[in-house]
């Protein structure tokens, strides 16, 4: 136990038969149970944790029969966490990419009741940029741009860090069944944390690459298919939070600025397409464009700001 609360590790895994054990000599003895979800690993991974069963009775195994995404896997481990009552659920990946260092930071704001949701933040520090790899920082980035956007957590810095603890209390509050079973998960549940307005907080942690890990992602995939899940998040949220339970001028706003400004954008692009193949164009139709894309910012700039005001109290 830590400071009076349960504490369950997640543990989700696809064909880390190198690096598991390394992940599972890590954890401190206040740490309570240490669920290990293999999904559908093709080596010995599940084999490996069997035997390691048997030295620590903290590790159990949930088996997934076919490969369903690490989010699936996040899932099935939050269920079994909630089954045996724990107070406090973490997650830590198989490859050892999070300092075992780091997990009583994570833990910490959930246990002591500041935060009913802790993120690490690989990127507070300067490190960040002379560790992690160009192409994943940027892409890194800009979906936790998006995100902010989309969650309505505009204080949430490393959108993709998968490692986090999260409440009893938080956990019951969503359906774990219709969390994001890819990627695109640690995106998906900020969404849903902000709909049912549980605090969330940023912890700083060390990067870490270059140990041996496998990466399976391709960036310019995941950044496709994430930020088509972060549009539809983005509406669901707003539906859900600014119109169906309590309405919210900001609904207007960005409306409005997601007509104007890519109207003006697209109308601007054919004048000058028009100007540099045609001709001149009316002084008149220059500035409408002008005026939708003025406009149209400064509604998107307003309805933003009031989404950070609506939201300011979620930070944990």
């Amino acid at each position: 136990m830590y400071q009076n609360k349960t504490i369950a590790v997640v543990v989700p895994a696809h064909n880390e038969e190198k690096l598991i054990l390394r992940v599972l000599h890590t954890f401190p003895d206040w740490v309570d149970q240490v669920i290990v979800v293999d999904d559908c690993s093709a080596d010995a991974t599940a084999e490996i944790v069997k035997r390691h069963m048997k030295e620590d009775p903290r590790v159990s195994l949930v088996a997934h029969t076919e490969n369903q995404g690490v989010g699936a896997a996040i899932g099935s481990g939050y269920k079994a966490s909630l089954e045996k009552g724990c107070d406090v659920t973490v997650v830590m990946a198989g490859d050892a990419q999070m300092d075992p260092d780091d997990l009583e930071p994570v833990v910490r704001p959930v246990a002591e009741g500041r935060a009913d949701y802790s993120k690490g933040n690989r990127l507070f520090t300067g490190r960040a940029w002379h560790i992690i790899p160009r192409h994943r920082y940027f892409g890194n980035a800009a979906l936790s741009l998006l995100t902010k956007i989309a969650s309505g957590y505009w204080h949430v810095a490393d959108s993709q860090c998968g490692f986090t603890a999260i409440s009893k209390s938080a956990l019951e509050s969503i359906d774990i069944d219709k969390i994001y079973p890819r990627y695109g998960m640690p995106n998906d549940i900020l969404v849903k944390l902000n709909i049912s307005e549980q605090r969330v907080c940023d912890v700083p942690i060390r990067p870490v690459y270059n140990i041996g890990e496998v990466s399976g992602i391709r960036v310019s995939r995941v950044i496709t298919s994430i930020s088509a899940l972060l549009v539809k998040c983005f509406f669901q949220r707003l539906l859900e939070k600014y119109v169906i339970r309590d309405f919210h001028p900001l609904v207007f706003f960005y409306s409005l600025g997601l007509v104007a400004f890519p109207s003006g954008m697209l109308m601007g692009l054919y004048l000058l397409g028009y100007r540099l193949l045609t001709g001149p164009v009316s002084a008149t139709s220059a500035l409408f464009s002008a005026f939708l894309v003025i406009s149209g910012l400064q509604f998107l700039l307003f309805a933003m700001w009031f989404d950070m005001e609506s939201n300011r109290h979620l930070k944990g």
